[in-house]
């Protein structure tokens, strides 16, 4: 439909819609514009005195009719005699460079053009003989680079060998414009099936670009939707976990044209199979998720491969398979509890993780007015004066649970340490029920209450306070979230509601917007309104729950309860790891991305905080990467000026295998380690993983900077287009528009509708 609309117009308007948007209007009249005014005013006094003579039943009417039709004829005449042109720019010939980009990424191998590869049709039109590249040297001289992780000079398609294992269409981009920045460039010419994987932004080379007027011409190669695929799209893992529990993975898979068939997902560890299940490919939609439970794994880097079996029929199967990384903590990580009476939730919360060896709980009781028991501390100086009162030593902690406590327990400073705990440090907040806690122990209109996934209502005097009787019924999200996982999905949702009842003494409000309720309490009552018992959300850098309860210990020690059941220790254990996930520390130091090609580049991305976790800034940060043979790579790391506590440096990873990155910063005497993080490397690669044509990415490329896209069987074109360009070398053109066949079509119109008229009002 494009192809006729921009023919037609063509026809038309004598040149292509594309050179009307790169040139400018203007007049170069044939005759002094005052004298062509002056016949056009006689012509028309002519036309005011001719009309009188019409006398006719509406001569009124038929008077405006042909004075209107008869003027539009002088008018067109008019424009004719001002001599309409459109001024374009030309590059002059051979005094300009053309850069021509091609793709040599490992998802060019893809044989999907009729059973050719796109690396085979890339070569066959861009080789030294192909007509397109001479008659592309008639105009400009050739400069062809190849990218895909990195870019670089290429001598011709013939030297493409598709070996990359990543695309980053934003670095090749800003490589090219570098590289040419001492030449008259016309433009760039990037061939490429979009498959951008590198996670850089596109924006600033585009701006670079368009702000010396290069325009880049894409050219799309493959297809933009495959019949009969089935591929990974994602696999969703938190970045570490702790040591002695499974972990959850989200595998999400691409689907075309296998709609009610089966697929088996897999997951390996180091070649081990650990997890498979079977997964019902969707009818109606493209996309199908599992989800499947890793067993727990050693401490350190593993190396984790997700594979979905081939299905007949397929055009690619190298996207079959995904390869990741995942770092199992050993901890232990500990977990300040506060708690404000001896009640049992305190002991028996305390016993459900005393198991756990990556949890430590320190205890913080209230025996008496200014008196605590402390538990789980590492010396006698530890939480000594109760609650900590600054900063430094509330964030050593990575998670924190607040029992029931009032708020006047609480400093107004205190308070907001509490809300910058999860906020600016990034814990992870659990805030349990009971009679003096959340509004009922007045934290209603503090920072604490802004943290928390439900609104607080400030409770007025005498209002029932007696307990309210809760059945848990989880949610679907719940259903999903790694803290309530019990077993598969049906079994999971049966046992949760089967559970005792609990008891509440809050009065929670609304949920807020991004919160999540995982458990919903059901009150007993004909028409009862479900309440969050567990709720959560994502506040600033942490994480904020809400136990509504005051009394989960119920779900061990109720009689209906079996001796053996550990579903109270599940909840507390999974509830406390899943606060822990994704805590930051002072130093964090990781690899974008996270798995390379040998030979790639790497950048190293550090944040670097104090022990306020305030972002420094004047910080002398170095990484270490340790290569599979054991080579140690120093790799200095600048701050970037972009963001305040981020550093940056890169390296080159040359060695198949898991590289160990570490980082340390020092501020004066201070020093401060990272966890340490893992890069892959292999020739595998995610290139192909979503390797069909993304046309929308490279239309965006091609519009941004005034280019154009143009399908890999439509690149003939391109010559004629790209030498209309304002950058390099030009030279400016007017190209007559008075003759185009539109004001023939036009002129004859009028004539035709004026002799018509005339007729059919019996004036001819």
């Amino acid at each position: 439909m494009e192809h006729i609309f921009e023919a037609i117009f063509t026809f038309l308007f004598k040149y292509p819609p594309r050179l009307f948007e790169r040139g400018n209007l203007s007049l170069a009249p044939a005759f002094p514009p005052v004298l062509i005014g002056m016949v056009l005013a006689v012509l028309l006094v002519g036309l005011v005195v001719a009309l009188r003579g019409v006398k006719t039943g509406s001569a009124g009417r038929d008077r405006v009719v042909l004075g209107a039709l008869r003027a539009g004829v002088y008018a067109l005449l008019g424009v004719c005699l001002l001599r309409p042109v459109l001024l374009v720019s030309s590059a002059v010939p051979q005094r300009n460079v053309l850069g021509i980009m091609l793709d040599d990424s490992r998802s060019m191998r893809l044989a999907d053009l009729d059973g050719v590869s796109r690396l085979d049709a890339v070569r066959g039109v861009f080789a030294d003989s192909a007509a397109l590249v001479a008659q592309l040297r008639q105009k400009f001289i050739l400069r062809f680079f190849r990218f895909a992780a990195d870019a670089g000079p290429l001598a011709g398609a013939a030297g493409l060998r598709a070996g990359g294992t990543r695309t980053d269409v934003a670095g090749a981009l800003d490589a090219a414009r570098q590289e040419l920045a001492g030449v008259p460039l016309a433009g760039l010419v990037v061939v490429s099936d979009g498959a951008d994987n590198s996670g850089s932004d596109l924006t600033a080379p585009l701006l670079a670009l368009a702000s010396r007027k290069v325009p880049v011409y894409t050219v799309g190669v493959g297809q933009e939707r495959f019949a009969r695929d089935l591929a990974i799209e994602r696999v969703g893992l938190p970045a570490s976990a702790l040591a002695g529990a499974g972990v959850l993975a989200e595998v999400v898979l691409r689907v075309r044209g296998l709609g009610g068939e089966k697929a088996m997902v897999t997951a390996e560890d180091d070649g081990r199979i650990v997890a498979e299940r079977e997964v019902s490919l969707p009818n109606v939609g493209d996309v199908a998720r599992t989800r499947l439970r890793l067993p727990p794994m050693p401490e350190g880097a593993r190396r984790l491969t997700f594979r979905v079996r081939g299905a007949p029929g397929e055009i690619v199967t190298e996207n079959n398979e995904s390869r990741t990384v995942l770092r199992i903590r050993s901890g232990p990580e500990r977990v300040l509890y506060v708690e404000g009476e001896p009640r049992p939730e305190f002991a028996f919360l305390r016993r459900a993780v005393a198991g756990d060896s990556a949890v430590q709980v320190v205890s913080l009781l209230r025996s008496a007015k200014g008196k605590f028991l402390r538990l789980g501390v590492m010396d006698s100086v530890e939480l000594a004066g109760g609650f900590p009162t600054r900063r430094e030593d509330l964030f050593r902690y990575r998670a924190l649970v607040l029992g029931n406590l009032e708020a006047s327990f609480f400093t107004g400073d205190q308070i907001r340490m509490l809300a910058d705990f999860v906020s600016r440090r990034g814990g992870g907040l659990i805030a349990l029920g009971g009679r003096t806690a959340l509004a009922e122990g007045g934290f209603a209109g503090t920072p604490f209450a802004d943290v928390l996934p439900v609104s607080l209502e400030a409770t007025a005097a005498g209002v029932d306070d007696a307990p309210v009787i809760l059945t848990a019924r989880v949610t679907p999200a719940g259903l999903l979230h790694p803290a309530l996982q019990l077993g598969p999905t049906e079994q999971a949702a049966a046992r949760w509601d089967s559970l005792p009842p609990l008891t509440s003494v809050n009065r929670l409000g609304s949920l807020k917007p991004g919160a999540t309720v995982l458990l919903a309490g059901r009150p007993a009552g004909k028409d009862p309104v479900e309440v969050p018992l567990l709720a959560v959300q994502r506040y600033g850098r942490g994480t904020a729950t809400v136990v509504g309860v005051q009394d989960t210990w119920l779900w061990q020690m109720d009689a209906r309860m079996s001796v053996a059941d550990q579903t109270h220790e599940s909840l507390w254990r999974q509830l406390l790891r899943w606060s822990l996930d994704g805590v930051p520390e002072r130093v964090e130091v990781v690899a974008i991305p996270n798995r390379v090609g040998p030979g790639e580049p790497v950048v190293l991305h550090a944040r670097v905080a104090d022990e306020a976790f305030l972002e420094a800034n004047d910080a002398v940060v170095t990484a270490r990467a340790t290569a599979p043979s054991g080579r140690v790579i120093e790799v200095p790391m600048a701050w970037t000026l972009r963001e305040d506590g981020a550093y940056e440096g890169r390296f080159v990873a040359d060695e198949s295998g898991m590289y160990r990155i570490e980082a340390i910063a020092r501020r004066g005497k201070d020093s401060s380690s990272a966890a340490p993080t893992a890069l892959l490397v292999d020739d595998f690669g995610a290139d192909v993983e979503q390797a069909e044509l993304r046309t929308p990415l490279l239309r965006r490329v091609a519009k941004e900077t005034g280019g154009r896209y143009y399908p890999l069987a439509e690149v003939a074109r391109l010559p004629d287009d790209v030498v209309f360009t304002e950058s390099g070398i030009t030279v400016r053109e007017s190209r007559d528009l008075w003759d185009m066949p539109a004001m023939f079509f036009a002129l004859v119109l009028l004539l035709g509708a004026e002799w018509g008229y005339r007729r059919y009002r019996g004036l001819a």
